[in-house]
């Protein structure tokens, strides 16, 4: 093959054999330090469009991860919450019980509670009777049962329990003048109310038809 026919660049020049070593390292060797762009060579540019589908694709399940991760966690707190309600109901529930239980049990001691103090104000409670009272009403007492109801307490429908009704002169609002029995209660529970004797002030007193008579006459020499 002649000169001529030798395609051009195909010479035996040596430095056209020589291959070409484009260096695309981003640190650069010598200075340690991140090159430009443009430094790293002509194709370091290339994989760039490439890396970007990518990282879109990363950016969205980064994303959906963090969404769903928050998801769980309010599903534990809210999962959290509503085991320290649970908690609080059985044990709110339990205590009812239980105090629903020991006013049973007290309940039916209220007989003998009486029979001690009947005995006691009829001077009859001595010996071992008195002994085994008074260590009834101090198991019963500290139990949490409480006895209450003292003449000239202010009558409370809600723990008296009105068994007869007068009107006094010395009273100014219903007052329990009488204990006919006394009450018991645990706490806020009331286990029996208190029977009692009520007066109301005389002005309460409902006027009599003479006294009625006596007034319209009254009204009409006016």
């Amino acid at each position: 093959m002649t000169d001529a026919q030798r395609p051009a660049g195909s010479g035996d020049d040596p430095e056209e054999l020589k291959p070409v070593i484009r260096d695309r390292r981003r640190i650069d060797p010598e200075t340690g330090e991140r090159r430009a762009d443009d430094a790293a060579g002509p194709d370091a540019g290339a994989s760039a469009p490439a890396s970007d589908p990518a990282a879109a694709v990363a950016g969205e399940e980064l994303a959906a991860a963090k969404a769903e991760a928050a998801e769980r966690l309010d599903d534990l707190r809210r999962l959290q919450a509503e085991y320290v309600n649970y908690r609080r109901r059985v044990e709110r529930d339990r205590e009812v019980n239980r105090e629903a239980a020991k006013a049973e049990v007290l309940a039916e001691l209220l007989g003998v509670l009486d029979d001690i103090g009947r005995a006691r104000e009829h001077g009859d409670l001595n010996g071992g009777f008195r002994s085994v009272g008074e260590a009834l009403e101090a198991v019963t007492a500290k139990a949490g049962l409480v006895r209450y109801g003292e003449p000239g307490d202010a009558f409370d429908p809600m723990i008296h329990e009105a068994l007869m009704h007068g009107y006094a002169d010395d009273v100014e609002v219903p007052t329990a003048t009488q204990i006919l029995q006394p009450g018991y209660r645990i706490g806020e529970r009331v286990i029996r109310p208190a029977r009692v004797a009520v007066a109301e002030p005389t002005e309460a007193l409902p006027a009599t038809p003479a006294e009625d008579d006596a007034v319209e006459n009254k009204d009409d020499q006016s």
